[in-house]
């Protein structure tokens, strides 16, 4: 009787183990090649999109969305303006959602342009002159590498031009070319983004940093329409996403001003460095605030 209860338990232990290990692999975990039981997921998932619904209800918040348009603003209302260039650091921790690696931000532009050709225009410059194609900047987004290849039919080592994918890694930098105006009829400072346009590093073939170039500029009141469909990574709650358009339209960026209109049209590094350069871009923040309190001190 004894070794009948015996035998009984052992069956009933295996079939709960069998039942466990159903389970986990139920739930998407490995046995395995995924070494400590982690989940697998897709490295494009958020790319191509998933096949099946990936969440416990539907999303359709930000794809619903709709800009906001802006006041009309009349010339004769507009009693002072500034123009303003500023750059982007993703290095800085408020800006780290700009280099979230499932959705990088300088993919959402490649991917709005490649969509929308029509409509989200890109030009080389940010005064508007020269507008481009994606299929015209293509080639510079990669890099070209001659490696070393061996040719088993002539049993020797050639030379080989092998060209590298873009990689968004590169891109640290973004400028925002903007329009700083104080408003008469509404008695306020009123800020128009104009363009933003990336910054690419650029490497050679060995690896080295040689420097930076702009990639093109974005004409931002194009791209809005869909930048208010793309969600911003929320580090604090997946259920309350911003969007790129609220990102940039409630300014929730750092940065700092790297130009400003001026009669030699200098960019302030041409005329200040490191500390003082800061110090510089700090001034021209603080002018424009006080040109705002000025105004309502008349």
């Amino acid at each position: 009787m004894k070794r009948l209860f015996w035998i009984l338990s052992f069956l009933t232990f295996a079939l709960m183990l069998s039942n466990s290990s159903f389970a986990q692999k139920k739930e998407g975990y490995d046995e395995g090649s995924n070494q400590g039981g982690q989940p697998q997921e897709s490295p494009n998932s958020d790319t191509q999109g998933p096949i099946v619904r990936d969440g416990a209800y539907d999303r359709t918040s930000a794809k619903e969305k709709e800009i906001l348009k802006y006041d009309h603003l009349r010339e004769a209302d507009i009693f002072w303006e500034k123009r303003v260039w500023r750059v982007i650091d993703t290095k800085q921790k408020m800006n780290q959602p700009f280099i979230y690696p499932k959705r990088p931000f300088i993919q959402v532009l490649l991917d709005i342009v490649k969509q929308h050709p029509n409509e989200a225009k890109i030009f080389m410059d940010d005064e508007f002159k020269t507008q481009v194609k994606l299929s015209d900047i293509e080639t510079s987004l990669g890099s070209v590498d001659t490696v070393q290849v061996y040719d088993p039919d002539k049993d020797e080592y050639i030379s080989k031009v092998v060209k590298n994918d873009f990689n968004w890694m590169n891109v640290s930098l973004f400028r925002l070319k903007e329009y700083w105006m104080f408003d008469e009829e509404a008695a306020t400072m009123v800020a128009r983004i104009m363009a933003i346009g990336p910054i690419m590093d650029v490497v050679d073939e060995n690896g080295n940093y040689r420097g930076q170039k702009a990639m093109f500029w974005a004409y931002y009141p194009d791209f809005r329409p869909f930048l208010i469909k793309e969600e911003v990574f929320s580090p604090t709650n997946d259920a309350m996403r911003l969007t790129w358009d609220d990102i940039f339209e409630m300014r929730l960026f750092g940065s700092y001003i790297m130009k400003a209109s001026n009669i030699q049209d200098r960019r302030i590094q041409e005329y200040a460095t490191g500390r003082d350069a800061l110090l510089e871009s700090e001034k021209v923040k603080k002018e424009i605030f006080e040109k705002e309190h000025n105004m309502w001190s008349y």
